[in-house]
């Protein structure tokens, strides 16, 4: 049975791309552009990543909203253009592949690190259930690494586990530099975990008020 993926925003009305509209789509891949919707990726200084290097994603078309109640703000610009936050790139084809949210990006001594790579190699380890990745304040590299690990056995065999993983397999810059075993991730009803809680207990935790270590 064939299987076809698709990408969309509510402020799109909402689907923007899906396999079915792709010639050939690549395992990954969320497929092409709808007929009447365009797609640019954009660097922080507003033009064109270089290379296969991912980019903000951006869309035009008229099946986008003209801003948000009730004020209409933060709609499309004079051209068209609208802001996702979302981060992703585009193969030869034309097809999207998403790789993580603008808000999620942590910059760690100035490089970048998508939380979602880092997760998907944390869940490579044996008894991992699930992993969540998220960004916090570092004196020294400005931002540093940090994951939250669901996982099966001991606590300290699975975090050394997980820890010599990341060394084999990511980049120093990054490797998370402290794992977290918690019980459980907070998710929304949707299915997507809750970052913004996980950082706030993070926030708690450097400033000693969270003493509970599985609780996120």
């Amino acid at each position: 049975m064939p299987i076809h993926q698709g990408y969309g925003l509510t402020e799109a009305a909402p689907v923007v791309t899906s396999t079915l509209c792709s010639d050939d789509a690549e395992a990954g891949s969320v497929g092409a552009a709808l007929p009447g919707i365009d797609i640019r990726l954009v660097d922080d200084d507003g033009r064109p990543p270089e290379g296969e290097d991912p980019g903000d994603i951006e869309i035009r078309g008229a099946n986008l909203f003209s801003g948000y109640w009730p004020d209409g703000e933060d709609g499309p610009d004079e051209d068209g253009w609208w802001a996702t936050g979302d981060v992703g790139f585009l193969d030869r084809d034309g097809d999207l592949f998403l790789v993580d949210r603008r808000k999620d990006l942590v910059i760690v001594s100035g490089f970048n690190v998508y939380p979602v790579e880092v997760e998907d190699v944390i869940v490579e380890v044996d008894g991992v259930s699930a992993a969540a990745v998220i960004g916090v304040a570092d004196e020294r590299t400005g931002e540093a690494v940090v994951a939250y690990v669901v996982a099966d056995g001991d606590a300290d065999a699975t975090r050394d586990a997980v820890a010599a993983h990341c060394e084999e397999r990511l980049a120093r810059f990054k490797r998370p530099t402290t794992i977290h075993l918690v019980d459980e991730l907070p998710y929304t009803v949707t299915g997507k975990v809750q970052k913004g809680r996980l950082r706030a207990a993070a926030r708690r935790r450097a400033l000693d008020l969270l003493e509970d270590p599985t609780t996120p």
